[in-house]
């Protein structure tokens, strides 16, 4: 069957079914999966990431999956080269690329065709920018980056630091936004047509409890057990990957800041939350599809949308 685009992204909020519609997709025209999840990047994050496992993924090829050590880090930038380089592959095979994940910023390099660009931006002022955060928190550089730069600000949370320094450097270094820079990388066309699907639930507390039953999930299948093992690996030689929501709050109770309830119950609400911001971050997308998932999704339905 002739599919009317080149490859299909699914995108969405986390346990929102994006990987069990994906595999099934894949198994009826011929897929293979490509992840945008930039945890699932990592060997051994594999409880806390929901990555699928080898019986889940029912002999559906997988990529972009368990290639980095937990120390290395990875760009927006290098997943843009890796996933192109695997779309292309997996079409010289005759297939159907399906990237698949939640990582909103790895979705947008590949739709909008992302140049990234480097910034000259001086050590002094990334030293006063981390001492101004030490002084005054995490909300108050975000309350900043409000001020001269909303659209980017709206899709960070206070604990993403890093992030939000690198906003209020690039604005302080060139009198620009970075969403103003991002805009001006997206005037060229993506190489490939795309279809892009986004996960939805019409009922937001059948979202929130789904991802309460996850955490529940993940820690009876030996979440913490991970967590103990990735920070004895290096895990916090890593600023993206130790921030990892299901690892910072296990790693905050085994340095004993929290007791195991509040940890377990800190963790639902981050991930709740986390679920939240990725909803605002894939509604900003004219062309997507958007999938309701509240009665689950019957094949007539993956045909209607696949094939219109």
């Amino acid at each position: 069957m002739t599919l009317p685009f080149d490859c299909l992204i699914i995108g969405g909020p986390t346990a929102s079914g994006k990987t069990a519609l994906s595999i099934e997709i894949a198994k009826r025209f011929n897929g293979e999966i490509i992840s945008a999840d930039s945890m699932q990047i990592y060997r051994g994050m594999d409880i806390g990431t929901a990555k699928p496992t080898e019986e889940e993924k029912q002999g559906i090829p997988h990529h972009l999956m368990d290639f980095l050590d937990i120390a290395q880090k990875f760009s927006a930038a290098e997943y843009k080269e890796k996933a192109t380089t695997a779309i292309v592959d997996v079409l010289s095979r005759g297939s159907l690329p399906i990237v698949t994940g939640g990582t909103g910023l790895y979705i947008d390099a590949l739709l909008y065709n992302t140049k990234f660009g480097k910034y000259d931006v001086s050590p002094g002022l990334r030293d006063s920018l981390q001492k101004e955060a030490a002084a005054y928190g995490n909300q108050a550089m975000l309350d900043q980056l409000f001020q001269v730069d909303p659209e980017t600000a709206a899709v960070l949370h206070p604990s993403n630091l890093r992030r939000i320094l690198r906003a209020l450097e690039v604005y302080r270094a060139t009198g620009k936004p970075i969403s103003q820079f991002k805009k001006e990388s997206h005037q060229t066309p993506p190489p490939f047509g795309y279809r892009l699907w986004v996960t939805t639930y019409q009922n937001r507390q059948t979202l929130y409890n789904r991802i309460d039953y996850r955490v529940d999930d993940m820690i009876k299948n030996g979440l913490m057990e991970e967590t103990h093992k990735l920070l004895s690996q290096g895990l916090d030689q890593n600023p993206t990957a130790s921030q990892a929501i299901g690892y910072k709050e296990f790693k905050e109770y085994f340095a004993g800041k929290m007791g195991l309830d509040e940890a377990i119950a800190l963790l639902k609400q981050r991930s709740r939350q986390y679920a939240k911001r990725q909803i605002t971050w894939f509604k900003r997308y004219e062309q997507a599809c958007f999938i309701p998932m509240d009665q689950g999704m019957p094949l007539w339905n993956v045909l209607k949308n696949l094939l219109r």
